[in-house]
């Protein structure tokens, strides 16, 4: 084995153990930031490792909880993109698209403007690993794709929704998400899906000590406001097991 070889192959180890994706309650404080005039993109297939650097838009493309879009993001992740070890600065407005599946590994979000992160992938499932936020008037994740979004060792204080399924998409699916070992803390409600649409999701090994576990919506697809129509586990479109609310 060459010598040039034998570093490459030593630099991706080294990378590989220092993405943290166990789950962490305080937040990482970056050395410096690196402002971006425009969204960055991961292309498909590729790795993107931020090094723990906080990573933000300049100038700001945050307007509160007005709709944007991927262009007031700070990364778009295309189809099969890993983005790992960054922390993202809160002058933008939609912090990560992924336009395929992905994978966000150590991914922070120091606070969070519209959206954290909005999934939009066809089919397949999404993974975040690790990583955490704070300080999301609204939600973190939007999925408004199909498949799955599945989220492990993950800490959210002082926001509204862990995760919502997109309820008045133009284009609805049956969605799925999970969520293993998360710590949720000042919040309204781990999960907001739409049950008359076939989503379904679960909630397991997870520390919520405000809010609810879900909530039960009546999505559509013409841009109205969906019908909350319940909220806790029902057994069926919400599932959830070894959930504490105290003590953890």
């Amino acid at each position: 084995m060459t010598r040039a070889i034998l570093f490459l192959l030593s630099a991706a180890l080294a990378t590989a153990a220092v993405t943290n994706t166990n789950l962490q309650t305080v937040f990482p404080v970056p050395s410096s930031t690196t402002h971006l005039a425009a969204v960055r993109t991961i292309a498909a297939g590729a790795n993107f490792d931020g090094g723990m650097h906080q990573w933000d838009r300049n100038p700001s493309t945050c307007n509160g909880q007005s709709e944007g879009g991927e262009s007031d993001a700070v990364f778009i992740l295309e189809n099969g993109a890993t983005l790992s070890n960054v922390i993202i600065g809160p002058n933008n407005g939609e912090g990560v698209h992924c336009k395929g599946s992905c994978t966000l590994n150590n991914v922070w979000w120091t606070d969070v403007c519209e959206d954290a992160a909005t999934f939009r992938q066809s089919s397949g499932t999404s993974y975040v690993n690790g990583g955490g936020a704070r300080n999301a008037d609204d939600k973190v994740f939007q999925h408004n794709g199909a498949g799955t979004v599945a989220v492990r060792n993950f800490f959210a204080i002082n926001i509204g929704k862990l995760y919502r399924s997109c309820g008045n998409c133009k284009t609805q699916y049956a969605r799925r998400s999970t969520f293993d070992n998360v710590k949720v803390d000042k919040s309204s409600v781990v999960a907001g899906i739409n049950s008359n649409l076939g989503d379904t999701t679960s909630v397991s090994n997870s520390c919520v000590l405000s809010g609810g576990t879900c909530w039960l919506y009546n999505g559509n697809n013409q841009g109205k406001e969906p019908t909350k129509i319940g909220s806790g586990p029902d057994g069926k479109s919400c599932v959830a097991s070894n959930v504490r609310t105290s003590g953890c």
